[in-house]
């Protein structure tokens, strides 16, 4: 009596050490996808708000211009460069520009003509550009920003941000995957005791799936 009333324990206790191997998986990259993504959430959840309502948010632009004048023995480099390019100033005169002017133009294309060389310099949150005379030397920066939050909302965009944060925001994307689909495992887990928790996750996808049906046209 005794073996045969112990035989049934061995598959529960087996459901029960799979069951406590998975909670503890779950939890644990749970909580590590969570601090990894945990400030990139915050911040596109803020600017998710931001763009939304862009127009109620005023800007005002800020313009700044700089006039130099490119050195003779550089000016007299740009008389072998190409009249009709897009490719980027020679090193010298990226040098000359990050040193006179703050700015990077190294490995920019340009938009060079007989007359002048154009560097668009667009950044988040804001523009700018070069030109440089090709006969005088005469150097025009112009700089235009719109304020913090128009910065944090190209950020959200991913607009001219350039490669590392290219592969941030894949990085940061993967995290998030990674802590939904843990967080569904531990709802999984936990649905038995708790309910609520398919009827919310239910109303959690129907409502967007409605609203798109019947309120986007």
């Amino acid at each position: 009596m005794t073996d045969t009333a112990a035989a049934p324990a061995k598959p529960k206790a087996a459901l029960n050490a799979k069951r406590s191997f998975w909670l503890k998986q779950l939890h644990q990259w749970h909580w590590i996808s969570a601090a990894i993504s945990l400030v990139g959430l915050f911040l596109f959840a803020v600017t998710g708000i931001t763009l939304n309502h862009a127009a109620s948010i005023p800007a005002t632009p800020v313009v700044s211009e700089q006039t130099v004048t490119l050195p003779a023995p550089l000016v007299e480099r740009l008389e072998a460069f190409p009249e009709d390019t897009t490719d980027p100033v020679p090193d010298a005169v990226a040098r000359w520009a990050s040193e006179a002017l703050s700015i990077t133009i190294a490995g920019r294309p340009t938009e060079t003509t007989p007359d002048e060389v154009y560097v668009a310099l667009a950044e988040p949150g804001g523009d700018g550009w070069l030109t440089i005379d090709r006969a005088t030397g005469e150097s025009v920066h112009e700089r235009t920003t719109r304020g913090w939050v128009a910065y944090l909302n190209d950020l959200h965009k991913g607009r001219n941000t350039g490669v590392v944060w290219f592969w941030f925001i894949d990085v940061f994307a993967v995290a998030c995957i990674v802590f939904a689909v843990t967080g569904f495992g531990l709802t999984w887990l936990h649905a038995r005791q708790r309910p609520s928790t398919w009827p919310l996750l239910g109303l959690g996808l129907l409502i967007p799936v409605v609203i798109a049906l019947i309120f986007i046209h």
